[in-house]
């Protein structure tokens, strides 16, 4: 009986994916925690996560293989085919985001942007608090964004809950430690899988320049003023 021995530990994922999961995982928890109660931190993590967002999709296109998009998004033929080895014990050996995964990475990241921008337009109760493109609209439809808002970070939980439950299903089922793979980079497969193919540092740079010109922008209104 022929036994597979795994691989040395493989490059998976660059550090600018690590750090903006871990760094939209901070922000999220401090946009809910200060809502409603400090604003000025609030609407600062909320410019911040448009940032990381605007990056991600740079990243997504010009980053390390295993971030761009066009490396992990499949169609529904793979997706379902996916679907069907779940009862498997068997650890995935995918060099990234598996099918299911990816479009679930996809739904958080369209939610984020649709909870973020909303509440650039939203206005309190009271019209005291008020987004930096509050100006553009009228007082009952800046409510109505607040309400959306609202409503999609909800939405955005429940895709947090489900993302929690993946990560528990593929550590105690399939053993595969996802949380430690995006901490190290690295991770064990049994056989042989395509590295990481880092980005070049000038994609980087662009990248992080471009989005923190745009948060900038976003937070100011695209309301600027030269002397």
């Amino acid at each position: 009986m022929s036994t597979t021995e795994p691989t040395a530990s493989t490059r998976l994922w660059d550090g600018p994916t690590r750090l903006f999961h871990w760094s939209m995982a901070i922000l999220i928890v401090v946009a809910w925690l200060t809502a409603g109660k400090q604003m000025e931190v609030h609407r600062l993590s909320g410019y911040a996560v448009i940032g990381l967002l605007v990056f991600r999709l740079w990243w997504g296109v010009a980053g390390g293989s295993t971030a761009r998009f066009a490396s992990f998004l499949k169609g529904p033929g793979a997706t379902v085919a996916y679907l069907k080895t779940l009862r498997s014990r068997e650890p995935g050996e995918t060099a990234g985001h598996n099918p299911l995964g990816a479009w679930s990475v996809v739904a958080m990241l369209v939610v984020m942007a649709v909870q973020a921008g909303l509440g650039l337009f939203a206005v309190d109760i009271d019209g005291i608090e008020s987004g930096p493109f509050s100006d553009l609209v009228d007082f009952d439809t800046g409510r109505a964004f607040a309400e959306g808002h609202e409503l999609s970070f909800r939405v955005l939980q429940g895709l947090i809950g489900l993302h929690l439950l993946a990560i528990a299903y593929y550590r105690f089922w399939k053993g595969e430690n996802l949380v430690g793979a995006m901490v190290t980079g690295r991770r064990v497969f049994a056989t042989a899988v395509e590295p990481l193919k880092a980005a070049p540092l000038w994609r980087l740079v662009v990248g992080a320049v471009v989005a923190a010109a745009f948060a900038y922008a976003v937070a100011k209104g695209f309301h600027f003023k030269f002397k």
